[in-house]
């Protein structure tokens, strides 16, 4: 591969500058007016800001609802990330092996990652609603089986579904390119040496994606926890009694409905560093134990 060399250093300055405005006006300028607003007096309507040291932060470490709000989230990120990671796997297993309909499959796979967050909420709170959707059916064979708007572990299993349910489509292609990656020569050789298709899932296949599911897991754990604020607010606005009011929502409802900048500011660095943290811990320990040949 041949490098590009510049004869002037401002052509290069000049062309690499758009990207360079891009990352700091969307990623470092609200990072570092986030950091200012934690450790000052944000004035809800403008003004002079004072100096606050760990006022925020110690605030928020000794709120009960606060620490409830992170166990919710840790709860809704496992559970999206198991079922979307189950989903996805069976899904291209399915298609990978080219059972009937599997090419209308893999083109009607990719489609629901194009849905916005807010309209999966919308038409998930229709499907799970009691006294409307499919759901209805249940609750009069067997009333009170399912109520979402007073039942927190409802409400929590709905949202968790219709997360795990948009995160299924990004997941399903990267699985399915791993498994058409594997050389057909070793599935085919195993058959022949009789082993079934469990067997060679088992053996060849789940093995061999290994950096594949390394990949999807940071991802999914690193979006359940930041972009999980559409399909809270539109299906249960952090209720009831707070059974789903994530750290993403409790951030929002706190800055814009309690007019509190600085402590959501402190929230959204907490979540920040919760979130590296996390990414840390999965590269410096799970990745160890894949093996990229």
């Amino acid at each position: 591969m041949r490098r590009a060399y510049f004869k002037n250093n401002w052509i290069a300055a000049l062309m690499v500058a758009p990207q360079l405005l891009i990352i700091f006006v969307f990623f470092y300028w609200p990072t570092t007016q986030a950091l200012f607003w934690a450790f000052t007096f944000e004035q809800p309507w403008g003004g002079g800001n004072e100096w606050a040291g760990f006022y925020h932060f110690n605030n928020i470490f000794s709120d009960e609802l606060y620490w409830q709000s992170i166990r919710v989230s840790v709860v809704y990120a496992l559970g999206t990330t198991a079922l979307a990671i189950g989903m996805a796997l069976i899904l291209a297993l399915f298609v990978d092996r080219q059972l009937k309909g599997h090419k209308q499959m893999r083109v009607g796979m990719i489609w629901p990652y194009a849905i916005a967050a807010p309209a999966v909420g919308l038409a998930f709170r229709y499907i799970f609603n009691p006294s409307a959707g499919v759901m209805s059916y249940l609750n009069a064979a067997f009333p009170g089986f399912w109520d979402p708007i007073l039942t927190g572990s409802h409400a929590m299993t709905m949202i968790v579904i219709a997360g795990a349910w948009k995160q299924v489509a990004y997941n399903f292609i990267f699985f399915l390119a791993g498994l058409q990656s594997i050389p057909r020569a070793l599935t085919e050789a195993a058959a022949m040496d009789g082993a079934g298709v469990t067997r060679r899932m088992r053996d060849i296949q789940l093995p061999l994606l290994a950096p594949t599911f390394f990949f999807v897991l940071v991802i999914n754990i690193t979006d359940s926890f930041t972009d999980s604020f559409g399909i809270v607010d539109t299906m249960t606005a952090g209720g009831p009694a707070r059974a789903t009011n994530l750290m993403v929502y409790k951030i929002f409802s706190d800055g814009f409905e309690g007019q509190d900048y600085s402590g959501a500011a402190a929230q959204s660095i907490i979540l920040m560093l919760m979130v590296m943290a996390l990414t840390f811990v999965q590269f410096r320990y799970v990745e160890r134990r894949i093996h990229y040949r």
